[in-house]
């Protein structure tokens, strides 16, 4: 799976666009002004975001947004300078918008665990989050409000800060890969228009004229087991539970050490 760069964007006009600055830092115009009475960034970012969302990033260029607006391309950039703020204002948008519940008096296990499911559900609803590099995230009111209630399911709970901070981390780039190899079965899916039973199916006499078992036993024993198991290769609903209790196994380990 290809991740998505973001390119280079103007930092100090990203800051101001996210936050929704009137001139901001650099003194320039209110980016919400524009030729088209009543058309906001918000309604640029959020009608790039239902594109992205039917046609992936692929169909995401300012004509096909304006199209969608019913405004020129050239409009849209009153209000947005370019792709690359598009993009980080897309993610800080999505992230705004993530349902987050009261879970102040739950277990810490149930806690930990609807994080790792409000983001499943997050790249759910936009597959295309899970293609984008956040090597450096969009610094938004979004992100903060993310990163601050995913933060306290780890409070209280014996980890220093830089702990606390690497366990959620950790929770993170898991669901995030659980999303990635979700996405490649559906595209192989797409692409061979076979389902993973059936690509197994058409493959298997092949495979049977050069695979030895006796050669490979525990290849046989185990892929057959994880084969019927899961009909096919990969159980994205599988993957998602097994590892993420091992990564709450692995936190509870962390608690009980002695200090």
């Amino acid at each position: 799976m290809v991740k998505e760069q973001r390119g280079a964007s103007d930092p100090a006009r990203t800051l101001e666009l996210l936050w929704r600055m009137p001139g901001g830092a650099s003194g320039r115009e209110d980016s919400r002004r524009g030729p088209k009475q009543g058309l906001t960034v918000d309604a640029v970012v959020q009608a790039a975001v239902e594109l992205a969302d039917s046609a992936g990033l692929d169909a995401l260029t300012m004509r096909n947004i304006a199209q969608r607006l019913g405004v020129t391309p050239m409009t849209l950039y009153t209000y947005v300078p370019g792709k690359a703020e598009l993009l980080d204002l897309m993610l800080d948008f999505v992230y705004l918008r993530m349902p987050r519940g009261d879970r102040a008096a739950a277990p810490w296990r149930e806690k930990v665990e609807a994080v790792a499911r409000e983001n499943r559900d997050l790249y759910d609803r936009h597959p295309w989050v899970a293609t984008m590099s956040t090597a450096r995230p969009p610094l938004g009111p979004g992100l903060m409000a993310k990163y601050e209630h995913e933060l306290a399911a780890f409070d209280g709970l014996g980890l220093d800060d830089v702990e606390m901070d690497a366990a959620l981390t950790l929770l993170l780039d898991f669901v995030r890969s659980v999303a990635h190899a979700t996405l490649d079965t559906k595209a192989a899916t797409r692409d061979s228009a076979l389902s993973d039973a059936q690509w197994w199916e058409a493959n298997e006499p092949l495979l049977a004229k050069v695979f030895d078992p006796a050669r490979f036993p525990l290849a046989a024993r185990v892929g057959s087991a994880a084969g019927a198991a899961h009909q096919g290769m990969y159980d994205p609903g599988h993957a998602f539970t097994f590892g993420l209790h091992r990564i709450l196994d692995g936190l509870a380990h962390l608690m009980d050490r002695p200090r």
